[in-house]
């Protein structure tokens, strides 16, 4: 189970797609699981749990409402978010939200991503993006 992962997201998905599947069996033994340098999205295990992720930025910012921030300044775009594979997506959502996290996109189903993917997305305190999972 991916307790709790980095996803990167940017911009320069086949570039950033060959260093990682370059490097990481390397340096940590990680394993490419899913994807490969067309994108959006790739994955890297380490004894069956989740190391590295990497996302297109632009369609995590679709997913998110923030597509029309510049992919650098500020305000811009997320560069990077923590992921949490949970139980209960709806349950956790407002978990968050109890301890002060703001709503970013509430739960919902994401079979572009996964036939059985359903994701919310939430801010904790300072801002972060918190992907909150199920599948």
């Amino acid at each position: 189970m991916d307790a709790l992962h980095p996803r990167l997201l940017v911009t320069r998905f086949a570039d950033c797609f060959r260093f990682y599947d370059a490097v990481l069996p390397e340096l940590i033994g990680a394993e490419l699981v899913r994807g490969d340098e067309q994108g959006p999205y790739a994955h890297w295990d380490v004894g069956g749990e989740g190391a590295v992720m990497l996302f297109d930025r632009a369609a995590m910012a679709a997913a998110v409402g923030t597509g029309d921030l510049p992919a650098s300044g500020a305000p811009s775009q997320d560069t990077v978010m923590l992921v949490s594979k949970v139980d209960d997506v709806d349950a956790a959502h407002a978990l968050c939200l109890r301890h002060g996290a703001r709503d970013v996109a509430g739960p919902a189903a994401r079979p572009e991503w996964g036939p059985t993917m359903r994701t919310a997305h939430v801010r904790d305190p300072e801002g972060n993006l918190l992907e909150l999972q199920a599948y």
